[in-house]
């Protein structure tokens, strides 16, 4: 891994960046989806099951890439 440039991203940045924007996203799909489903709602806790749900998708994400 090379250390990008203060001030400057390199692509190995922009890559990190967009996958934890995907899981950020994947985590607000998934509440999303949670809170149309009939007699769910979350109330003031939203921000904490949306944060729960984004490491969930994250830990999905880490089982299928693997290495």
């Amino acid at each position: 891994m090379v250390q990008s440039e203060k001030y400057k991203l390199n692509k190995e940045d922009g890559k990190k960046i967009l996958i934890g924007a995907g899981v950020a996203i994947a985590g607000a799909v998934l509440t999303y989806i949670t809170e149309v489903i009939p007699n769910v709602d979350f109330g003031s806790y939203t921000p904490v099951v949306v944060a729960l749900f984004s490491i969930l998708a994250n830990a999905v994400r880490k089982l299928i890439v693997g290495k």
